[in-house]
């Protein structure tokens, strides 16, 4: 069996695991920070926002069960791809909305789906999120793994921040 990896930012990467984490074919997804200039940064040094580091998942999954356009088309029902400075509640660069492409294959499946998305009229203001090239991802801290199970409470009040009302009015319309 050969695994592939795709790497999504969108807002907080607690909020970002659920959606990918349950659905078939995706065997982990680790939650981590990438693009950034600091070698193995911490939580405490990426929240500051001078690290250069986005919050981001890394996603391993089966591509005979689950395509990486599948998985892009997942991404974007999470985030709110017309807001460049965070998502959300969630505000800086750290938040940023970024597709981490690998590979020529996985830039022109991002850059497709993000044409086929500004073209489907659903959003009034313009598809700002960047798709860039993979760099080194860093593992969050353990604490930051599976958050959603470890601390469902917390989770749903994240969730409540805005992410849900906005899939809501935009994707279930």
């Amino acid at each position: 069996m050969s695994f592939e990896t795709a790497i999504f930012a969108g807002g907080c990467f607690w909020c970002m695991v659920e959606p990918f984490d349950t659905y078939p074919g995706i065997e982990k997804v680790e939650s981590g920070y990438t693009g950034g200039h600091v070698e193995n940064p911490t939580y405490e040094q990426v929240k500051t926002g001078t690290t250069g580091h986005t919050e981001a998942v890394r996603i391993t999954f089966d591509p005979a069960k689950v395509s990486y356009e599948q998985l892009v088309e997942i991404y974007w029902h999470q985030t709110d791809p017309t807001d460049a400075m965070g998502q959300f509640q969630d505000r800086g660069d750290n938040y940023r909305p970024v597709i981490f492409v690998k590979d020529e294959q996985q830039r022109q499946i991002a850059l497709a789906s993000r044409q086929k998305l500004a073209d489907s009229g659903i959003f009034d203001d313009p598809i700002v999120t960047k798709i860039e090239d993979a760099q080194p991802f860093y593992l969050a801290e353990d604490y930051h793994q599976d958050f959603y199970k470890k601390d469902p409470e917390r989770y749903a009040k994240e969730e409540a921040g805005g992410r849900e009302q906005f899939k809501q009015e935009h994707w279930h319309a």
